[in-house]
């Protein structure tokens, strides 16, 4: 989500804690209109609001790493003391480079925190081009590793790709990263929380589109086929609404969603959707998902 929105959800959070032994008065959330789609809703875990409420990642290396979430209470306080108070939906290379989406409520630059497979942790700024939005939202990883894609908050038709930091060897953490292509959508998209590849020319994207005129339905979980593999030009992207994602919780109002992650190993793709309300402490979750 945006900062001004996670903001206000810290400080909801804040509040609803106090207040978590209280009595949850249960409400049905009205049962959601669904789109056909290839992808089976197969179970899900509980989200925690603090650690696990913006995004996650499975990695591969180090053998039997432990998935990885992000939220506002994984942000380092050294990062939040220099501005940086906003993590978005982190992704992975192959290889174990780790890749955390960093943005500030002001400024002209956004940042990725990639932790190398070694271990050590560097912060890869990007300045803002003429026209692009201050949000970042999430990362999303080509499978060779070499390229990075990211989005913007709102109505948008692109898509923005970088080198991955860290794992492509011309990228520095002294030197601006740069922006290097732009994926074109045949089809706008609204307020994308994550995307991650499942294949050399595929993007599962989680959308947290509120108004559903896009597409005939509100929070959808969107396919992006791209024209070529991602080489740091320029390329097509055709979307596809596949389904809405899950809006379950005992309270009513505004669901939220938020991170995705493929993992290939599996073949199980995972969308954080975040409840309404005070059961953001009770309810929210990672819902699963397999194929077919």
């Amino acid at each position: 989500m945006p900062a001004s929105a996670q903001e206000r959800r810290h400080a909801v959070l804040a509040g609803l804690v106090a207040l978590a032994t209280a009595a949850v008065v249960s409400v049905a959330a009205p049962t959601p209109a669904t789109a056909a789609g290839t992808w089976t809703e197969t179970g899900s875990d509980r989200a925690d609001p603090l650690t696990e409420s913006q995004g996650l990642a499975s990695v591969e290396v180090p053998a039997n790493s432990p998935n990885r979430y992000t939220g506002i209470g994984t942000i380092p306080v050294g990062l939040s003391a220099r501005g940086w108070n906003h993590v978005g939906d982190p992704d992975a290379t192959y290889g174990g480079y780790y890749i955390e989406p960093y943005q500030r409520d002001s400024g002209n630059s956004k940042m990725f925190r990639v932790q190398a497979p070694g271990g050590t942790w560097s912060e890869y700024v990007h300045t803002l081009g003429p026209d692009e939005a201050l949000n970042n939202s999430w990362a999303a990883v080509s499978p060779d590793g070499q390229w990075m894609l990211s989005g913007e908050w709102g109505t948008m038709t692109r898509l923005l790709v970088f080198p991955t930091p860290g794992a492509n060897p011309s990228t520095s953490p002294s030197a601006n990263l740069p922006q290097t292509g732009t994926v074109r959508l045949d089809h706008a998209v609204r307020d994308v929380q994550g995307c991650d590849f499942s294949g050399p020319t595929t993007l599962l994207c989680s959308s947290d589109d509120p108004d559903g005129s896009l597409f005939g339905l509100t929070k959808p979980l969107l396919r992006i086929d791209l024209s070529a593999a991602p080489d740091g030009t320029d390329v097509a992207g055709h979307v596809t609404a596949l389904r809405q994602l899950p809006l379950r919780s005992s309270c009513s109002g505004n669901f939220e969603a938020e991170g995705i992650d493929y993992d290939r190993r599996s073949g199980v793709l995972r969308v954080i959707v975040v409840s309404p309300g005070f059961c953001v402490l009770t309810d929210s979750k990672t819902y699963k998902f397999s194929q077919g």
